[in-house]
């Protein structure tokens, strides 16, 4: 009788709760953040190891720029669902925007978290696309005296080739570009229209031609090929 009494007491607060938490994950995908975070907090006190709403928290914390939150909740995940790659992924890149913010000898000190976090990933799902393209633009951004190297860019460059073809001529023409070889930059943005015919690839190479190339007229050529392509 008692089992009955309580399980007729708990069912209405786990419906009450899970009503929330739909709640909170429409404001999400509606990118209501501020709206949605009170209410994935309420839930999380209930519920204080719940991987999805943590991961939830630490994306709105991501997207409001509050790095350390961020990384608090990605952590917690981390420490939770050691296996899972996106959170460290998610972990390394939230360290790696605190450390742009940082002075350099505080970013210094962070870029081995952040380059480890990125591999783990990798190691834990080895087809992850974004911690490659993470890494590629670590070692572009990183000065060569702390470990910036085109060579290791190109490296993930070439093993995203191997797993997305879209993204490796992508990756190959954005370190070009990095590096002001505008033609091979060209030559790779080329290839990945012609593979993935979407809008970002035509937009990496119509960036390319109007903002570095100065070629107004191969943009708009361009530009009319796509409108026509996606119209068909």
């Amino acid at each position: 009788m008692k089992y009955i009494l309580y399980s007729c007491f708990l069912f209405p607060l786990l419906v009450f709760s899970q009503a929330d938490f739909s709640q909170a994950e429409k404001l999400f995908n509606q990118a209501n953040y501020n709206q949605a975070k009170p209410i994935f907090l309420d839930f999380l006190k209930e519920n204080p190891n719940h991987p999805k709403t943590l991961e939830y928290l630490g994306d709105i914390e991501g997207h409001l720029k509050s790095w350390n939150t961020a990384i608090f909740y990605y952590k917690k995940l981390k420490e939770l669902k050691p296996k899972e790659a996106n959170y460290y992924y998610k972990y390394g890149g939230c360290l790696g925007m605190k450390a742009k913010e940082c002075n350099k000898i505080q970013a210094l000190g962070m870029i081995g978290d952040v380059r480890s976090s990125f591999e783990k990933a990798i190691e834990l799902n080895p087809k992850h696309i974004e911690a490659r393209w993470a890494l590629i633009e670590l070692y572009l951004q990183l000065p060569g005296i702390v470990g910036g190297s085109e060579r290791k860019a190109n490296r993930y460059a070439d093993e995203l080739l191997k797993i997305s073809q879209v993204d490796g001529y992508l990756a190959k023409g954005h370190i070009a570009e990095y590096f002001n070889r505008y033609k091979e930059a060209e030559k790779n943005y080329t290839k990945a229209i012609s593979i993935g015919h979407s809008k970002n690839t035509f937009q990496k190479l119509y960036n390319l031609y109007c903002n570095k190339m100065k070629d107004f007229d191969k943009a708009k050529k361009l530009k009319k090929e796509f409108e026509n392509n996606s119209q068909t």
